[in-house]
Order: structure tokens, then C-alpha cells, then sequence
């Protein structure tokens, strides 16, 4: 009689092993569960039962409990499909492998416009987010020196789940700004007189007057030759950058409007970023390139060409622009 109990026992679990490892069906479309803080096994299987992830729920909750895992199970967002095994999903569980939202900040980003990110990803409101970034109080919390976080909020896709705050989002994207910004760069902006924020402040200009990647370093450089010459830098995305609800093409008007960004009004830089530069842009303006131009205009296919003197560039201006 044992032996014929010890085979049923035996089958049984063979059976039950069988079972934890096989997924529930075929379908690859993924269901969305979200587990709260303090849910406990029973809750959570009668969850995955609902969205059809389990077969057998008894099995789950007998093989949960048998490995311990009953009470290890994480909160958050997360998405299976019928393809996942029970053991596959009590993994996950335990392991916390919730789901993520990308956020992809490209170079030259505003901060209205890194907003606008992460309300596409759909972890916060564009609203939320500025409210919190425009805080005056956020610069000193993040450990950044700037009256504002323009500029540092580092462009980089960045992986959050559901449970993230805006503050989590926006103390990342600094963190990662400041791993970015090494010692050593530190050093070479001291060897060019300069500190942290005025290096962010140029590389913004640079990363949005720059189409062709190549070109970064050259007009880093027209930047410097005219500061150091006293010159106006005129660069139009300042100008653009200090009008609300810029929207068409930049005019005369525009350029005779005096705002704190009008760097063809106000002599030297803005008082802050324009955008997030990106690295290789604020490489550029510490390791510009050795050039004696002044002038630039854009070609209309994403590059420049760069002038000595304003009559070199004046017959630039006519041949690209004045077509």
C-alpha cells in the first residue's frame, strides 16, 4: 500500500511539474497585470487567472508556496502573455522584472520637450513634469549649479517602469548628466578659463546650430574667436530659444527683440543652456578645433560654410540664403 501511495504522490507531482511548466496557451499578445503593494498569492493568482495566464491557479498557488516564493513576490506593472509558463511568471514576479517604458531624449532636447517625452511614454504628464523640473528649489536637489535644469537633464534613452516618480525620472537623467561630466573634463574647462555651466551653456548652442555631426567642433571654435574678439555670437536658437510660443520662420523683428537669449542683442552668453547637448557637443567646446573663422551660414543640406571675414561671409549669405 505504501509503495502504490508513494507512486500516486510521485505521479502527482510529476504531474504538478508538468503542469508549472506549461504555458497556459499559444496567444503572443501580452496582458497587462498590475500587482499592488500587500497583495497577497491568492489575489495575485485569481489576477493572472482573469487575464487567462493560468491553467491551473491551484497548481500556482501549491507550487508557490512549496518554493517559498509566496511571500517574495514584487509590486508593479506587469506584462505577460499566454506563452509564459506559470514558472516563468512566478520568476518574474520574484525577481521583480516589471514593465518598462522607454523615454528617448535626443540631443538638443528642451526641457518642454523632454516633458513632451515622457508623457508619450505615458509614465507621467508633460505638466507634471515641467512643474517639477521648473522647480527653483530642484538645480541645488539634483547637485547641479544652474538657476535651472535646462540643458541638464542628459539626452539618452532611459528605461523606467510604472512606479517611477517624476523626481526618480528627473534625478536619473541628472545622474546621468554628472557620470557624463567627468573630473577630467572639469580639469580642461578650468585650463579654458571656464566653469561647468558655461560649458553646457555654449555646447547647447553649438548642439542646435549643428546638422552634421563633423561640424561641431568648428563652429565651437566661431564661438570662441568671437567672444574673445568682444563680438555678438548671434546665433538664431538663442533668439528662438527666449520667444514663448515661437512658431515659423525667425524675422528681423524677432532679431531686434531684447530678451535675456538675444545673443544678437546681448553681449557674451545667455544665462543658461538652450537644450540638453549631447556629449560629443560639449566635447567640442572644450576641445575646439584650431581655426580662425568667424562666420558661419548653412548650406541648406545640413552643413556650413565657414568665413574669415564678414565680406567672405555677406557672399555666403547671397549665394545660400538669398535664393
Amino acid at each position: 500500500m505504501l509503495t502504490v501511495a508513494a507512486g500516486a504522490v510521485c505521479s502527482a507531482f510529476l504531474y504538478l511539474k508538468a503542469e508549472f511548466t506549461s504555458p497556459a496557451g499559444t496567444d503572443p499578445t501580452e496582458r497587462i497585470v498590475e500587482i499592488l503593494h500587500g497583495e497577497g498569492l491568492s489575489l495575485v493568482t485569481r489576477r493572472l487567472e482573469g487575464e487567462g495566464l493560468l491553467k491551473h491557479p491551484l497548481f500556482f498557488r501549491i507550487m508557490a508556496r512549496w518554493m517559498g516564493d509566496d511571500r517574495r513576490i514584487k509590486n508593479g506593472e506587469y506584462a505577460f502573455s499566454q506563452m509564459k509558463s506559470p514558472k516563468e511568471i512566478l520568476s518574474d514576479l520574484v525577481q521583480g522584472k516589471v514593465r518598462l517604458f522607454k523615454v528617448a531624449i535626443p540631443e538638443g532636447f528642451t526641457l518642454q520637450q523632454i516633458a513632451g517625452a515622457v508623457e508619450k511614454s505615458g509614465l507621467a504628464t508633460s505638466v507634471a513634469f515641467l512643474s517639477m523640473a521648473k522647480s527653483p528649489a530642484m538645480p541645488e536637489k539634483m547637485g547641479i549649479q544652474s538657476p535651472t535644469l535646462e540643458g541638464y537633464l542628459f539626452p539618452d534613452t532611459y528605461l523606467f517602469d510604472k512606479r517611477t516618480t517624476v523626481e526618480e525620472m528627473i534625478a536619473a537623467m541628472a545622474t546621468r548628466f554628472r557620470s557624463v561630466f567627468t573630473d577630467s573634463w572639469r580639469l580642461r574647462a578650468k585650463e579654458l578659463g571656464l566653469g561647468v555651466h558655461e560649458v553646457v551653456t555654449l555646447a547647447s548652442i553649438v548642439e542646435k546650430e549643428t546638422g552634421a555631426a563633423g561640424e561641431r567642433p568648428l563652429i565651437a571654435a566661431v564661438f570662441y574667436n568671437r567672444l574673445k574678439l568682444k563680438m555678438r555670437l548671434e546665433s538664431d536658437p538663442t533668439v528662438i530659444y527666449g520667444i514663448d510660443g515661437f512658431g515659423g520662420d525667425i524675422t528681423r523683428e524677432h532679431l531686434k527683440t531684447v530678451t535675456p537669449y538675444n545673443t544678437y542683442q546681448i553681449q557674451g552668453l545667455p544665462p543658461t543652456p538652450i537644450a540638453s547637448p549631447g556629449k560629443a557637443a560639449m566635447e567640442a567646446v572644450l576641445y575646439p578645433a584650431d581655426v580662425p573663422y568667424l562666420y558661419f551660414v548653412s548650406k541648406g543640406d545640413g552643413t556650413h560654410l565657414f568665413s574669415l571675414s564678414l565680406e567672405e561671409h555677406n557672399r555666403a549669405v547671397r549665394a545660400y540664403q538669398l535664393i
